[in-house]
């Protein structure tokens, strides 16, 4: 196992000038340390793994030394990247990514494909894979390589040690409620409501969802980050009543969505909660970096209808929801602040799957 700090420290002194991440659980350790030495080594924190394989390319470009960090699942994202962009432009730099397991029965469901298929998309893309070991000098020699070699480097679930971030950077939400409260309160409202589907997006949202709306009719997203608002546009177009819970995160990393969505408000119906606690939770609680946004403003410039305020308390919340609830058509969409929840259980491999045919209801 690599020590976290030592491994940043290290990197620093061969010139690693940013570290260009889309979160992953299985190098919190790293990128943590590097937020904690961010004197060192600047973190960028990205949208996407497209946008912080073009970023890496622009840095390279201008003569800086990027290393990007993003989870297998993203690496699809990135694909459209390497082949048609560092590939033909011959630019170089380390990729790290995590290599996400699976057995029959997990409820990870989307990491099924490329957990015995990573190697080969990654040859596809013309790239080399290469495993990070527990030496340093010898991961440290991989690194510098791939400023010269096409390679992506995969490290497993315990290839850096824990590394817990600075107080000075963790967030505090707790003047708002938490998340479950509001899902709580959009559980008790759809039960007496027929016909809606809500769709949670990947990570703990399903997760909640999945434990505290028993009385609606959910599908879990436990994949395709970013994707749920675009797979409520599909079903609302199918004449289907849409809620989306997504997080600020999620919304994000396939912004097209929202201007693609803006395009039908007169013809479906579609309620998008954006629930912003301005954290990546399930990669270890890094700052998601955001605040710089105004999401009603955004929305509102795609067509949406918001509200007049950020979504701040539950009586503002069940407010908002009886305006619109039984409306027939429209795009509403709530910034909505909380707090974080516990962990709690995913439903089962069996449960997730099955839990589409709730659109055929």
């Amino acid at each position: 196992m690599l020590d976290s700090n030592k491994f940043i420290k290290e990197l620093f002194k061969i010139d690693i000038s940013h570290l260009i991440v889309v979160p992953c659980s299985f190098a919190k350790g790293l990128i943590n340390a590097c937020i904690n030495n961010s004197k060192l080594i600047q973190y960028v924190p990205c949208a996407s793994e497209a946008v912080a394989c073009s970023i890496a390319s622009g840095l390279v470009l201008s003569g800086k030394k990027p290393l990007v960090i993003i989870q297998s699942s993203g690496l699809t994202n990135m694909g459209s990247c390497l082949t048609s962009l560092t590939n033909p432009y011959d630019i170089f730099f380390p990729i790290i990514s995590s290599w996400r397991t699976y057995e029959d029965g997990d409820s990870e469901i989307q990491h099924k494909h490329l957990s015995i298929n990573l190697k080969g998309l990654i040859s596809s893309y013309g790239y080399l894979p290469i495993k990070l070991g527990s030496n340093m000098d010898a991961a440290l020699n991989i690194i510098n390589k791939s400023f010269n070699e096409k390679q992506i480097i995969l490290i497993n679930k315990n290839t850096f040690n824990d590394t817990k971030l600075d107080n000075s950077y963790l967030v505090n939400l707790s003047k708002f409620p938490k998340r479950s409260l509001f899902l709580k309160y959009l559980n008790k409202f759809i039960s007496s409501h027929e016909n809606y589907i809500c769709i949670g997006t990947t990570g703990n949202t399903s997760r909640e969802m999945y434990s505290i709306m028993k009385d609606s009719s959910n599908f879990y997203m436990v994949g395709n980050m970013g994707g749920a608002l675009s797979i409520g546009l599909g079903a609302a177009l199918a004449s289907k009543k849409i809620i989306i819970c997504g997080g600020d995160a999620e919304f994000v990393m396939h912004l097209g969505g929202m201007t693609t969505a803006g395009r039908y408000a007169e013809k479906i119906f579609l309620i998008y909660l954006v629930f912003d606690n301005e954290v990546n939770k399930s990669t270890g609680c890094q700052n998601s970096y955001q605040q710089h946004m105004d999401y009603l403003l955004l929305a509102k410039s795609c067509g949406w209808e918001v509200t007049s305020e950020i979504i701040n308390t539950l009586d503002k919340f069940e407010t908002a929801i009886k305006q619109v609830i039984n409306k027939e058509k429209g795009l509403y969409f709530f910034h909505v602040k909380c707090d974080l929840d516990g962990d709690y259980p995913r439903p089962s491999a069996l449960e997730i799957i099955e839990s589409k045919k709730n659109f055929s209801l």
